[in-house]
């Protein structure tokens, strides 16, 4: 009856991981609940996943991450790397590789959104779409994450599991004789193949295409006479729901940007305003206000350069995702104005404060720039284009880069646990002003923290309670009995199916007591099993829904559900073909004689 309970708990959360109706931390909280009132977890162990090392850990690199991104270190790789010509296959191999790195020592999130605005800039200097490269960029950070025990949770994870069934836990390199070479061949056939497969659309690529502002901007007078002068802007009720948006006043040879809606209006102000046709058109109908029409004056107001306007995308796991503009309230609480929305590189015609923000819309700001570095941060977004860097400290640099080499240095000869040192280097940017209070404890993503801490008791009630077991006789009698090999190879391909379904660190969390039920049952090593389970949690590369790092880029590269498998596919037979082999070298099976 337990092994029913947890199973069916499971797939029940399975089911709602691919629904996404509700997001993943709170369907894993929701199945850990599941487990204590049913019995299946002891009561005593229901929050034991907030203590796990692997959830401390994930935490303090979300921090250090943060850290390394405002201390400008990635500015300063960002701005030499572009010196490498302008060829697609030159840009992707610099760009994955520099990604890949990144992504074997920090979130793999993160290391792709520090690079998307070097790409995206990158490629609009270059003519190249931004779809041929943010993909293969994003492949590259899941690649990455095989290269070291930090860098991708469910590496984390397997090393936690290995140490409850063996009593050691792996070292941080022992991932990089696999993963190296399964990231050298695989940043290959991207860079050589892969992007070709990449669907060639005719995508827009700079903020005027995608977002045409000339369209939907016009000027309006205030007359002498008016009986709007002298009442704040607010009085105007210009917009429905964000319909029509104020972008500045020109008051003779005052230029005002993002004026508060408290700003007094003075007769012959030159309102600039923002809004679709019919929203403009209504408000020529109602308002006793003359329009104008120079839209020279745009360029006026924001200069050459759309000073005041920025280009951002929504992070999965932002607090914008399934809310409204209109519920979030930007512009009060973040002084903010939303001028347009972009979806899959298309402008949303609809009224764009009733608009649900998705991961990976691609959003443009008008903001003061001292605001919105922070207020990206708080809203859950990553900046591209000319302005994806404010904030950025660079006299931090050496601040940020000398505690992080010491611990991974640090944990590379064990004299320090992983969770302890990257914790101690989180505290050192606390205590050197690397980053402030605030901006560490925004920096986490508390869902992923909470999935895995909800994840991690539901795996152990999944193998303590035999149900690993009986999915383990299932794989069994699918052939993968016959050979090690064969249960081996099986258990990767069940392990890359789920993956690109659900969280990869949920997939790593199920599928690795499987693994352990395999080497028991072959009389084998868990290593190979378990490095199998590693290997096959990060190729998450068929779905959009599989990994974060594919759900950020779906917007600004224009992708589709169905292209991420075109490219993906072939990357994941050969990532199988590279690493399946040197699993078995590096980690024999060392069965014993007579099983």
């Amino acid at each position: 009856m337990d092994q029913i309970i947890v199973l069916v708990t499971l797939l029940a959360a399975l089911i709602f991981f691919v629904w996404g109706r509700w997001r993943f931390d709170v369907v894993a909280l929701g199945a850990l609940l599941t487990g204590a009132l049913t019995g299946v977890i002891p009561k005593d162990d229901v929050f034991m996943g907030l203590s796990h090392p692997a959830v401390v850990t994930v935490g303090a690199i979300l921090v250090i991450s943060r850290g390394l991104i405002l201390s400008g270190v990635v500015s300063v790789i960002g701005n030499y790397l572009q010196q490498f010509g302008d060829k697609p296959t030159n840009q992707i191999f610099v760009l994955g590789l520099a990604v890949m790195v990144l992504s074997a020592f920090m979130n793999n999130v993160g290391a792709l959104a520090l690079f998307m605005p070097v790409a995206i800039q990158w490629g609009r200097t270059t003519s190249t779409p931004p779809g041929l490269l943010l993909m293969p960029m994003a492949f590259a950070s899941l690649i990455g994450g095989l290269l070291t025990e930090i860098g991708t949770p469910p590496n984390l994870i397997i090393s936690s599991v290995r140490e409850a069934a063996t009593g050691q836990r792996y070292a941080m390199f022992d991932f990089t004789m696999v993963g190296i070479f399964a990231g050298i061949f695989g940043l290959l056939f991207i860079g050589l193949i892969g992007w070709r497969l990449v669907p060639r659309r005719q995508s827009r690529t700079s903020r005027e295409e995608i977002f045409q502002m000339a369209e939907y901007t016009t000027e309006v007078r205030i007359p002498e006479n008016s009986r709007w002068a002298g009442k704040p802007l607010q009085s105007l009720k210009l917009s429905k729901e964000g319909e029509v948006i104020i972008l500045g006043i020109v008051r003779g040879q005052i230029r005002i940007i993002g004026p508060s809606t408290a700003e007094i209006i003075k007769p012959g102000d030159i309102i600039i305003l923002e809004g679709n046709t019919e929203a403009l058109n209504s408000l020529a109908k109602t308002s006793d206000v003359e329009f104008i029409g120079e839209k020279h004056l745009v360029k006026e107001l924001l200069g050459e350069d759309d000073k005041g306007l920025f280009e951002c995308v929504v992070l999965p796991g932002s607090i914008m995702v399934g809310r409204t503009a209109k519920s979030l309230n930007m512009r009060w609480r973040n002084g903010l104005n939303l001028v347009a929305v972009a979806r899959r590189g298309q402008r949303l015609r609809t009224r764009i404060g009733s608009i649900t923000f998705q991961p990976g819309d691609l959003l443009l700001f008008q903001g003061r720039p001292d605001v919105i570095g922070e207020s990206m941060q708080i809203l859950g977004t990553v900046m591209i284009g000319n302005r994806g860097r404010l904030g950025s400290k660079p006299s931090d640099m050496w601040k940020a880069t000398m505690p992080f080499v010491a611990s991974v240095i640090l944990v590379a000869l064990g004299a320090l646990p992983v969770e302890i040192a990257f914790t101690l280097t989180a505290f050192i940017f606390l205590v050197t002003r690397v980053l402030t209070l605030r901006e560490a404890y925004t920096s986490v993503e508390w869902p992923i923290l909470i999935l895995l801490a909800a994840m991690i008791p539901l795996g152990e009630a999944f193998e303590s309670t035999g149900a690993a077991g009986t999915l383990t006789r299932l794989i069994f009698d699918m052939g993968g009995g016959n050979s090690p090999v064969i249960g081996l190879t099986l258990l990767m391909f069940f392990t890359v199916i789920l993956t690109n379904l659900i969280n990869n660190a949920a997939a790593a969390v199920l599928m690795a007591p499987i693994g352990l039920e395999m080497a028991g049952r072959f009389a084998a090593s868990p290593d190979p099993f378990l490095m199998a389970v590693a290997v096959a949690s990060s190729a998450a590369f068929l779905t959009p829904i599989g990994h974060q790092s594919n759900t950020l880029v779906m917007g600004p590269g224009g992708y589709r559900f169905h292209d991420y498998w075109k490219m993906g596919l072939p990357l994941t037979v050969v990532i199988f073909a590279v690493a399946i082999p040197l699993i078995l070298h590096f980690w024999p099976l060392n069965i014993v004689a007579g099983q």
